[in-house]
């Protein structure tokens, strides 16, 4: 189950997902809720009716408001969720360590000698911006550089993955109108640096050699874009393996309590 298909993270992640749910003997099935609970709701209705072996989910902040956990306890589906941690015992978490992600971001900008650094933090909503700014900060204080707020902006919430590139463009815009000079900004994703780029490409600033910018997630566009983007890389294709193994794990443990043999060939996930 994915949450917006359009959005560049989630491309990894599913090939990786198809391609051990292929060697396993597993058939997917694929469902996008275009970033909306009544979708979610009804789609999870009609999957459990169908009596699915597992689920994978693929979260962003959306699911923080959905109370929907009951429903897979009940029925004791092996469920993984990508992206996003569950204080839950019974719904496993894949997620990368985004506090030492943001730390090795700035060691970067660090290393080339950048001292006056900008930065596009996440939305407050979004699981992964505390950890990833907290790892910037430990980061900063370890090396003794002192973060300007006044270079500090902040991602707006959005259901539209799309629209941090718009915020990233935007913000930087703001950035570079305050004439307060930075010689390289750290963006919180891809999408928003790419924004960054945009911004910095229109007001005449050169990319590298005048202001470096480094991204987070390595979504494929990276190695596309010129200048091709600096960025902090998430496993996304072994993120999706990883949750295959779990939830194929957690069908062969239930299959052992039920004595249900069935061949994986004509199993559903």
């Amino acid at each position: 189950m994915v949450f917006d298909m359009t959005d560049p993270f989630c491309t990894l992640i599913l090939r990786g997902i198809e391609n051990t749910l292929y060697q396993s003997s597993f058939l997917p099935i694929l469902t996008d809720v275009h970033n909306e609970r009544s979708r979610f709701e009804r789609y999870l209705e009609m999957l459990l009716d169908r009596r699915i072996e597992a689920l994978i989910v693929l979260a962003n902040w959306l699911f923080l408001d959905i109370n929907l956990l009951g429903d897979l306890e009940k029925n004791s589906i092996p469920t993984a969720m990508i992206g996003c941690e569950l204080k839950t015992d019974s719904i496993s978490s894949i997620i990368v360590d985004n506090e030492v992600g943001g730390q090795l971001a700035l060691e970067h900008l660090h290393s080339l000698g950048h001292r006056k650094i900008a930065f596009i933090r996440g939305p407050k909503a979004l699981t992964d911006t505390a950890p990833r700014w907290r790892g910037i900060r430990n980061c900063a204080k370890t090396f003794g550089l002192e973060l300007d707020s006044r270079l500090i902006m902040e991602l707006p919430e959005s259901r539209d993955p799309m629209s941090s590139f718009e915020a990233g463009q935007k913000l930087t815009e703001d950035l570079i109108k305050q004439k307060r000079p930075f010689t390289a900004l750290l963006a919180f994703d891809d999408m928003s640096a790419f924004g960054a780029i945009r911004a910095l490409a229109k007001a005449g600033i050169r990319v590298p050699e005048q202001c470096s910018v480094i991204g987070f997630d390595d979504v494929a566009p990276s190695a596309l874009y010129t200048p091709s983007l600096t960025t902090v890389r998430q496993p996304m294709e072994a993120m999706g393996a990883s949750a295959v193994g779990i939830v194929v794990d957690g069908i062969k443990r239930c299959a052992r309590k039920t004595g249900n043999s069935r061949n994986p060939s004509q199993s559903y996930t």
